[in-house]
């Protein structure tokens, strides 16, 4: 029988997954994937098959909450039903922070779900329920494999001065630094070009990250140098929810003279800013583009201008760039973005193809253009999947 691997995503109200069947020379082929949503009183999923077909996910509701637990199980009754649960080899979960130590895919043990634990005051918005989805999937398979890959671990090649903050240096030894987010994104993307372009992939290249979670990372030879993101996943770029960067004044401002509780600050910049707090209408750039609010424009105005100052500082990190590359919701399917982004860009050798943006072909950039502009569809899953692969020593 074929071996399967199980990837696991899980947010603070939803889990991701998907099933991978691994071919004979050892590399997972697309099986399923799935989400479940509003994990709580009105928790939903449903799972799509590589061939097409959907179906719905059942819960057991006989408690008020459907926790991560009970999403683990109504995934597990799917894989039972379609008889892939006696074939599951390994489990691999995306972890959002690895802290200063990982640098690399590992295997979890008790010592390493401890240690996990011991991250969540650097990522409280996403570790607990990482964490939450490892105990889950242990419990389910409890003599399986289980690997966790880091988001984090991608940037540990930064060198220093793009690793550290301007504090004193038993801080940085501590582990306040610049960690970098969406690793798994920006490894698949590099490993992407590298199938695509691989002159260009050896040079160095601006990888924009734009979704609800939003970042940009300047890389050498596939190798990160330098990222918008930093000591959590609230740096850089607007993004959904999140305020991106802040003059820190602004946080002992809210602190001193509004007398806001640490809770309601860490809402306010994770849960209320971004395009959500500066619209006032909607995280979704879909709905903001479809709106004719000025507050909407105004929001999509500010995200697209921290694009531009973060992609021209980023190529100073890098003395310039041979590309750039748009992934992920926002950057993979909004073309007016990118528009905006790289308008009046030709300083930098941005020459961009109007028609093949708006046509959100893979290359955006006109043939004449000396920097190429790509879209190129993220895959953290096939990531999850690949480096389970390698880190269980799982064979078909």
């Amino acid at each position: 029988m074929d071996s399967v691997i199980l990837t696991l995503n899980a947010g603070s109200s939803s889990l991701k997954f998907a099933a991978f069947r691994l071919a004979d020379g050892g590399e997972p082929n697309l099986l399923a994937s799935g989400q479940i949503e509003g994990l709580g009183a009105t928790a939903k999923g449903s799972v799509k098959t590589a061939s097409g077909e959907t179906a719905e996910l059942n819960f057991d509701r006989s408690h008020a909450r459907v926790d991560h637990q009970a999403a683990m199980g109504s995934i597990l009754g799917w894989l039972k039903k379609a008889g892939y649960d006696s074939s599951i080899a390994a489990v691999g979960h995306r972890i959002v922070h690895g802290g200063p130590d990982y640098a690399e895919p590992v295997r979890i043990d008790d010592a390493t779900l401890a240690k996990l634990k011991a991250l969540i005051p650097l990522a409280p918005l996403h570790q607990p329920h990482n964490v939450a989805g490892v105990e889950a999937a242990m419990k389910a398979f409890p003599s399986t494999p289980q690997v966790a890959c880091f988001d984090t671990a991608f940037h540990r090649s930064h060198p220093f001065i793009n690793d550290t903050y301007a504090l004193p240096r038993s801080y940085y030894d501590e582990g306040i630094r610049r960690y970098g987010f969406h690793g798994l994104s920006y490894e698949f993307i590099t490993r992407k070009l590298r199938t695509i372009a691989p002159q260009i992939a050896r040079e160095d290249a601006i990888i924009a990250h734009l979704g609800n979670g939003a970042s940009m990372c300047a890389v050498h030879d596939g190798r990160a140098v330098a990222t918008t993101m930093g000591f959590t996943a609230l740096d850089g770029l607007s993004m959904g929810t999140r305020c991106g960067q802040i003059d820190p004044g602004v946080v002992l401002y809210l602190m001193a003279e509004k007398k806001m509780s640490a809770d309601a600050i860490s809402d306010l910049l994770w849960k209320n800013s971004g395009l959500k707090g500066m619209s006032g209408l909607s995280q979704d750039m879909r709905e903001l583009e479809a709106s004719d609010s000025q507050a909407a424009r105004e929001a999509i105005a500010y995200f697209v201008s921290r694009i531009r100052r973060e992609l021209a500082g980023l190529a100073a990190t890098v003395n310039g760039a041979e590309a750039i590359v748009f992934t992920a919701g926002i950057g993979e399917h909004s073309w007016k973005v990118r528009e905006a982004a790289l308008k009046d860009m030709e300083w930098m050798g941005v020459h961009l193809d109007a028609e093949a943006n708006r046509a959100n072909a893979q290359i955006i950039s006109a043939k004449d253009s000396p920097t190429v502009v790509f879209v190129i569809p993220t895959n953290e899953e096939l990531m999850i999947a690949e480096h389970t692969v390698t880190t269980a020593g799982v064979a078909n």
